[in-house]
């Protein structure tokens, strides 16, 4: 193994709470601990200003706007002011195409971005030497479709549909190789984006099951009851993570079992809602909402069940960490989910948005501690074996020597 000089690149803000970040964060300290000299771009927490992260240095967005509304004005560019999101998006992607740019990537031999916006953009300014590889985490047209058709309509909704679908097609097909993490992902951007075949390889993201082993033994300031079952959402608290219908559930199953309490860990744009929700079902004694943390891993560790009620879902880091914690998992039977979970081997798949079935399977592992360990301990077993950051690492090489050849060859 010969030693490369990586740009790890994503458009999203960084550093944050979610699997890309996660992901991002234990790719680098593995490359680095095998000599590569490893740099990490994206957005800064606030959204605001390009930020080559571990060298603290930032790009001023509000520096670049001007320039770029400028030249990209109302008059010569009427369509991109037609919709609020193409014009956000827009004007956000140039911005990190010139902060990218101006922090120069000729010194790197390979740059590895995480989502389409960043694979397009980066792709439109890198040296002809530079190799491009993409994982691509999720399908944001899709993300976009959903939000546009549920809690952002509006009578152009088709502008930014049209434009979302275009910016994935480009930003799929814009590396020397894409990467997948599961057939779901593979086969919506080959039938509904048009990405060739042989532009795509599905590889697992692979994770630090060591270090989470060793965070989930440490003591968290959260105490439990002996007498209660705790049931735990990890995650981000928007729409699409369908935790209103997990409260649902909850509503249903307080009026038969009394003896659980759930913790709801992260936050979002949903989280007042969503505490409004639970209030009004009467659950102010049994959910609690914990916030953002860092003792995730402890978290799971004093759990007994964890539920993902999603509505779109890839390849969650979320429930990465509980099978690894060995908890019987409970998840929504959508997107790449089914290629994680094994139904009634390693967890339970349920159908989305369905609080009625959700209950009534929070109610069979409530009522059968055999099954639910059992669950728990086949899906930590399946679990420390698949999500093997060790051999995660030894296929991302490999795809990355191949990109390097495709790159040289010029194809």
């Amino acid at each position: 193994m010969y030693i490369l000089k990586i740009l790890l690149a994503t458009y999203w803000s960084i550093p944050h709470l979610g699997g890309v970040w996660s992901y991002m964060r234990q790719l680098r300290n593995k490359l680095e601990m095998l000599g590569h000299e490893v740099d990490v771009l994206g957005y800064d927490e606030d959204n605001l200003n390009v930020h080559m992260v571990n060298q603290n240095k930032k790009i001023d967005r509000e520096k670049l706007l001007p320039l770029l509304q400028a030249k990209m004005n109302k008059e010569s560019y009427p369509e991109i002011y037609e919709h609020k999101l193409i014009e956000y998006t827009e004007f956000q992607r140039y911005v990190f195409e010139l902060g990218a740019a101006y922090f120069g990537l000729d010194k790197y031999d390979l740059i590895h971005t995480q989502d389409v916006i960043s694979t397009a953009c980066i792709n439109r300014v890198r040296p002809r030497n530079v190799t491009l590889v993409a994982t691509i985490h999720g399908s944001i047209a899709r993300e976009i479709q959903h939000q546009l058709d549920t809690i952002h309509k509006s009578e152009n909704s088709y502008m930014a549909k049209a434009y979302f679908e275009e910016l994935e097609r480009n930003g799929a097909t814009a590396s020397e190789i894409t990467i997948v993490a599961n057939n779901w992902l593979k086969e919506i951007l080959i039938n509904d984006f048009n990405v060739p075949n042989d532009q795509l390889k599905i590889l697992h993201y692979g994770f630090d099951t060591e270090s989470f082993i060793k965070n989930m033994m440490t003591n968290s300031l959260i105490l439990t009851s002996n007498d209660k079952k705790v049931i735990i959402y990890t995650g981000r608290l928007t729409e699409l993570k369908g935790v209103r219908y997990l409260l649902e559930a909850l509503g249903k199953l307080k009026k038969v079992r009394q003896d659980w309490v759930c913790w709801i860990v992260g936050s979002g744009d949903e989280e007042e809602k969503l505490r409004i929700i639970s209030k009004d079902l009467g659950l102010e004694d049994y959910v609690h909402f914990l916030g953002k943390r860092d003792d995730v891993p402890s978290l799971l560790g004093k759990s007994d069940i964890f539920v993902l009620p999603t509505l779109l879902e890839n390849q969650p880091l979320s429930l990465i960490e509980a099978q690894l914690a060995g908890k019987a998992c409970i998840v929504s039977n959508v997107g790449g989910l089914p290629e994680m979970v094994e139904h009634k081997v390693t967890g339970i798949l349920t159908p989305p948005a369905d609080s009625d079935l959700l209950y009534r399977n929070l109610l069979i592992l409530l009522n059968n501690e055999y099954l639910r360990r059992s669950l728990g301990s086949n899906a930590r077993k399946w679990g420390m074996t698949h999500w093997s950051i060790d051999q995660g690492i030894k296929n991302l090489w490999e795809v990355y020597e191949e990109a390097i050849l495709m790159r040289k060859n010029g194809e």
